[in-house]
């Protein structure tokens, strides 16, 4: 996205020189190539970061006596040989999601880890099925997941996650994403009423350079896309397109603290 605005710049300044107004398009230049260097280089980058991964901790505050943690998906991967894997994104999700269970379970509570995540990729099996491999392997029995593998993003995790939790009766919801995905994620979930607490399963930083980074670039772009996606719930409820907001009323699951 940050490649596309500045491409997008850069189409204004030539048509501009084109229709032989220099001054505009040397503007048009200007603001293109500093919002390249402010995002490539760091700041521009940082600063997204830093508002969307604010107050997320590693790790939870208490738990219940009926704990849910929710892993939220970020993809799958085909192999060179063919398997499909959990991205590159994936990965310090699930590893969190391990390392909570263990933790809930210490405390003698009731565990378990809802996998939320259809087939996004179109890759013909949903995230569920392939993060279920990865925690199967990191010690998460198979009879304490429950697999939601309808899903195809953040705003439908949260809606087919409610009757899994109204079933199972939790009194402590979980929600475990990267940390610039979370706010957004606890936005969603909440006009389902469900109030999970927040964990992130990794933190991403800008790196700051005299000359544009492409991870920097990769990073804003992460960060635009969920700003979009906050600002598209807002508006999306202020047209009606949203199902409707279930009320505080109803809410399923408290969290603890």
């Amino acid at each position: 996205m940050t490649l596309i605005l500045f491409l997008l710049l850069l189409l204004i300044a030539i048509v501009l020189l084109w229709r032989r107004r220099s001054r505009a398009a040397s503007a048009w230049l200007l603001i293109g190539i500093a919002w390249l260097f402010f995002a490539g280089c760091g700041p521009l980058t940082g600063m997204l970061l830093g508002s969307l991964q604010s107050g997320f901790a590693p790790d939870v505050s208490q738990w219940g006596q009926r704990n849910v943690i929710i892993l939220l998906g970020a993809g799958t991967v085909r192999s060179g040989a063919g398997a499909i894997e959990p991205s590159l994104y994936a990965n310090g999700r699930i590893l969190r999601a391990a390392e909570l269970y263990r933790s809930c379970k210490a405390t003698g509570g009731d565990c378990k880890v809802e996998v939320s995540g259809g087939d996004a990729m179109k890759l013909k099996q949903a995230e569920a099925d392939v993060y279920a491999i990865s925690l199967d392997r990191l010690g998460v029995p198979r009879a304490d997941l429950i697999l939601e593998a309808q899903s195809m993003n953040t705003f439908q995790n949260a809606q087919f996650s409610r009757p899994l939790l109204m079933t199972y009766g939790a009194d402590k919801v979980v929600l475990v994403s990267s940390a610039v995905h979370l706010k957004r994620a606890v936005l969603y979930f909440s006009h389902f009423a469900i109030h999970g607490e927040p964990v992130r399963g990794d933190y991403v930083t800008a790196r700051y350079d005299w000359l544009p980074g492409s991870d920097n670039l990769s990073y804003a772009d992460f960060a635009i896309h969920e700003y979009v996606g906050i600002a598209r719930y807002h508006v999306y409820n202020a047209m009606g397109w949203n199902v409707p907001k279930i009320p505080e009323e109803n809410v399923t699951t408290q969290t603890h603290t």
